[in-house]
């Protein structure tokens, strides 16, 4: 974020330009006569108001760039892609609605959307009632394996599992106490539940895990500081955070001005990117950690290409922050997941639900970041795995990563060994022999 543009204003124009694109202004409506075929309706279900707004704005904006990419170039099976965005306002009952209008109402063929764990709960059985299908493109929790959703986004052996891995290494710093801190909600108490069970096989003892949650748009972290700060004291001592939207501004702010540094505690986060150290005093956060599959800074051609290609987008189209905006994990599992479900269509040689399905299985794209691939049959994808420290400019610096794709797993060998997830040999959930 540019030093003239503060986190209010942030929000503030971006709650206006989302209720701009959700009345279905700032793109034309895509007519039979333009593109000689009727277009694809596609939906865009993403908070451009609320506490989340912070995050979700962005995957909005990343959404529609690759939709206008792929109309430029002739759409899909010669069809315009129409998109149709709604704002679902941080209100988790009002994902479902929103759900509902777009799947019966708009008749989209496909759902590019949510952000928290609450919010893809809520709308999990509009979807499955109404055999839509929903790219959903946040790392999460996991314990779970619908058969209309495909997730782009990390599961916990993604992610969760490799970063705390990454600490309790030599390399990491040889950490033996933990502070998980998270959102009060499904994705920060069921990844604690799968962290606490990891360290629990590792050797960690009880006494070295402490664990809390705070509710969404917390803004006093004092008092939770002060107990991590105790915590730590003797040293060894790291945070897992899981804090989710516009609380991490003063949860970092509070870390700094209590005096803890990330030499001494680090923070390992799990839901902080690019995009959400726009709104922060990065200087305080120099050194703090982060897990994801992508960051800005990975060097590949088509990293480059992504990158220039969103600032310019989002310049043309008078976003706020313009070309000072940035690119991050969720945004690339968002993009390439739009690439996923057009080459799915082609195959298919038509964008109805069933067929799309069948066709993603074992799709791969050259996303920014490296090439990734939908797995075979539980509707996840195959991708690496990064640590990364965060920098004076708010930007990551790459210190550890896997040599390949990381296999994809929705149930947790340390919560739920004996299930699995397949779509193809089993229905879905079931209990491996």
């Amino acid at each position: 974020m540019s030093p003239t543009l503060t986190r209010r204003d942030f929000l503030r124009g971006t709650a206006a330009v989302g209720a701009g694109l959700a009345a279905g202004f700032n793109f034309p409506a895509i007519s039979r006569a333009q593109g000689g075929k009727e277009p694809i309706k596609v939906g865009v279900l993403h908070s451009l108001s609320g506490t989340m707004a912070i995050s979700e704005v962005s995957l909005r904006d990343v959404v529609l760039m690759a939709v206008d990419e792929i109309n430029a170039k002739g759409g899909v099976l010669g069809r315009k892609i129409q998109p149709v965005v709604v704002d679902p306002a941080s209100n988790w009952d009002l994902f479902a609605e929103k759900a509902k209008q777009l799947l019966l109402q708009e008749k989209v063929a496909v759902v590019f959307g949510c952000w928290t764990s609450v919010s893809r709960k809520s709308v999990l059985p509009v979807f499955e009632n109404n055999n839509g299908l929903l790219f959903y493109p946040v790392q999460y929790e996991g314990e779970e394996c619908s058969r209309n959703v495909f997730y782009t986004g990390a599961t916990p052996n993604q992610q969760l599992i490799p970063g705390a891995e990454y600490l309790m290494s030599k390399e990491g710093g040889g950490y033996k106490k933990f502070y998980l801190l998270g959102t009060d909600y499904v994705f920060p108490r069921t990844a604690n539940k799968i962290l606490r069970a990891f360290l629990k096989a590792k050797g960690v003892p009880a006494d070295s895990i402490a664990e809390e949650y705070t509710p969404f748009h917390h803004q006093d972290y004092q008092t939770i500081v002060g107990k991590i700060k105790r915590f730590s004291a003797g040293g060894g001592a790291a945070v897992l955070s899981t804090i989710n939207g516009d609380s991490n501004v003063p949860f970092y702010k509070e870390f700094a001005n209590q005096g803890l540094r990330a030499e001494d505690v680090p923070i390992m986060a799990f839901s902080v990117a690019e995009d959400e150290l726009r709104g922060m005093d990065t200087a305080a956060l120099v050194g703090h950690l982060a897990a994801w599959n992508y960051y800005q800074s990975v060097s590949t051609p088509q990293n480059k290409k992504f990158v220039q290609a969103f600032k310019a987008y989002a310049k043309k189209n008078n976003l706020p922050g313009g070309d000072k905006r940035v690119t991050d994990d969720p945004m690339e599992a968002a993009y390439f997941g739009v690439y996923i479900w057009k080459q799915a269509v082609e195959k298919a040689g038509s964008p109805g639900v069933d067929a799309v399905r069948q066709a993603t299985y074992g799709q791969e794209f050259l996303a920014p970041g490296g090439k990734i691939k939908m797995h075979e049959n539980n509707h996840h994808a195959y991708k690496p795995v990064l640590i990364g420290e965060i920098l004076k400019d708010g930007q990551f610096k790459v210190v550890w990563r896997t040599k390949g794709l990381v296999e994809p797993e929705p149930w947790s060998e340390y919560t739920s060994p004996d299930k699995g997830c397949d779509w193809v040999n089993h229905k879905g959930t079931y209990q491996k022999a």
